[in-house]
């Protein structure tokens, strides 16, 4: 009945004191109820696996992400022992030497066999065990890279260092003829040149890996660039090349102008080194589909195999090494190319056939895009 009051006299008391603690008691199982739903969001957060091992490495627990690490089941494999379910004799031999002072490397994990994994164990409380996982799988890739990279330098600097090495040797120590010492200069000349491209290209990919996007504040004029680029490739082809230039849309670019024509002209100085004498080259600036631009370049060229498509954009990845040194290239134009595309927030796309030829377009949104003056 409201109103009426619960006992009298002391019992009353009490029973007030009863119902504010009450109160307390579940206010505080409450905000405990909070607490440990906000750590548990935190831990399923976290791009690191983690399971709670029992004092006879039992799972007691274990987060979403370890169905990626090690496809367990956060529900069906709580109290399961951990060596039953991850059957690696590495990772068995780690659990039974229990020296956990050292981070473990595991390869082939995850549901296709392609992440690499770092796990470490670290005791708790009364035996147990806490056992976390981080995915290192691009860490390692970019340390291959990394390693490749500084290879690939040095053997690149390494080849025109011996020549220019070989020819000075030559001209110390013996006595040749006006007419082989010019060719020699030339010789180390052209050397020289390549090692100094190699050294700028280098540069040039440094300052775009450390650079932010390109801003949308600045005008490219594409009339101009062609005027630039039309130039270039008829004085590189030497006229051994019928080379045609299409301007089909009045739209210019927002972005640094000094990348757009790196990234434009290397893509054309690439159609006509694996273009052979008498081959066509065609760049165009025209819409595409999705409202935006494109400039591609297409060749009567070599081509380029399937397998090497998706490399090719690799830094010093060549699918001809040897005529890639004949014609100049030093492995690294494609790759810039990339770097200027992703910078103003467009793709790169290649299409090719051996013996047939090559397109290659970078593709611009419309928000990188103005009329033309």
């Amino acid at each position: 009945m409201i109103g009426k009051k619960r006992g009298i006299g002391i019992w009353r008391e009490i029973y007030d004191q009863i119902e504010k603690k009450s109160k307390v008691w579940r206010q505080a199982v409450l905000q405990s109820e909070v607490q440990y739903n906000q750590f548990i969001q935190g831990i399923q957060a976290s791009p690191n696996g983690l399971i709670m091992l029992d004092e006879v490495d039992h799972i007691e627990w274990c987060n979403n992400i370890c169905r990626d690490h090690f496809r367990l089941d956060p529900f069906k494999d709580v109290g399961q022992p951990v060596t039953f379910l991850l059957r690696n004799p590495q990772f068995i031999s780690y659990m039974q030497v229990r020296d956990f002072t050292r981070p473990l490397h595991l390869d082939y994990m995850g549901e296709q066999g392609s992440l690499m994994l770092m796990l470490q164990v670290f005791p708790y409380g009364e035996n147990r065990k806490l056992l976390l996982s981080q995915d290192i799988t691009i860490l390692k890739k970019n340390e291959s890279m990394r390693q490749d990279f500084v290879a690939n330098v040095s053997h690149e600097l390494r080849t025109p260092l011996t020549v220019v090495s070989g020819f000075l040797e030559t001209l110390r120590d013996l006595k040749i003829s006006k007419l082989d010492q010019k060719r020699y200069v030339d010789l180390m000349f052209a050397q020289t040149s390549r090692m100094m491209t190699l050294v700028e290209e280098l540069l040039i990919l440094t300052r775009l890996d450390s650079s932010p996007l390109t801003s949308k504040t600045t005008k490219v004029h594409i009339e101009d660039l062609f005027e630039k680029l039309i130039l270039d490739a008829k004085s590189l082809s030497q006229d051994k090349h019928v080379i045609e230039a299409h301007r089909l849309i009045n739209m210019d670019i927002l972005g640094a102008e000094s990348e757009i024509f790196s990234a434009f002209s290397n893509l054309i100085v690439n159609a006509i080194r694996y273009t052979p004498e008498g081959g066509a080259i065609t760049f165009e600036w025209k819409a595409d589909r999705e409202g935006g631009a494109v400039f591609s370049v297409k060749d009567s060229g070599i081509g380029i195999a399937q397998d090497d498509i998706p490399r090719i954009t690799e830094r010093f990845y060549r699918v001809d090494r040897s005529r890639s040194r004949d014609t100049g290239g030093t492995g690294l134009g494609l790759a810039i190319v990339k770097h200027v595309a992703s910078r103003h927030n467009a793709s790169l796309k290649i299409e090719s056939e051996l013996s047939i030829g090559s397109t290659f377009s970078i593709h611009f949104p419309k928000d990188r895009l103005v009329e033309a003056d």
